[in-house]
């Protein structure tokens, strides 16, 4: 059985490069580069690397800066970065051709959102986020043919957050 590297703490870790979808590639193949584990931003900072990410089409890799924000950031933010990292992960199953389990996370993300009280910390623009969602679970369940275009929502609302990302 080939051995899984693992944490101090023994947990395993995922080292296998990936592609720009987030799909695990063969050991030593090249892939794009990862998102570190213990990735430590500003939330102006998080929410600038997840929208350009989302921007460039790799949502799976905003989503693992989204899912960093989520465990560095206080617990009562909780529902707003689990809310934008399901967001970003049911894009990536969009992407990758997966209208079912795409419909799920958007719609498990919106309600997330939905829980975050006002006002919205760092800017996020929950409501049009939990819209976009909803329009996209729709035009999946219709079966209409998604355009890359749709799958870049804007997570901070004009004027709504600092940005502190290096371009």
């Amino acid at each position: 059985m080939v051995e899984r590297a693992r944490d101090e703490t023994g947990r395993p870790r995922n080292t296998r490069p990936r592609d720009d979808l987030g799909r695990p590639l063969p050991p030593g193949s090249e892939g794009v580069p990862r998102i570190p584990d213990d990735l430590s931003l500003t939330p102006a900072g998080f929410l600038n690397y997840a929208q350009q990410l989302l921007d460039d089409g790799r949502a799976f890799h905003a989503h693992e800066v989204l899912e960093a924000a989520w465990k560095n950031r206080p617990a009562q933010e909780r529902p707003l970065w689990q809310g934008l990292a399901q967001l970003a992960v049911g894009v990536t199953h969009v992407q990758r051709g997966n209208p079912a389990g795409a419909a799920a996370l958007l719609r498990r993300g919106a309600e997330r959102l939905r829980e975050v009280d006002d006002p919205v910390p760092h800017g996020v623009d929950t409501a049009g986020l939990i819209a976009w969602a909803t329009e996209l679970v729709g035009g999946l369940g219709a079966g209409d043919g998604i355009p890359p275009e749709r799958l870049r929502p804007v997570l901070v609302r004009p004027g709504g957050g600092e940005s502190d990302w290096p371009a």
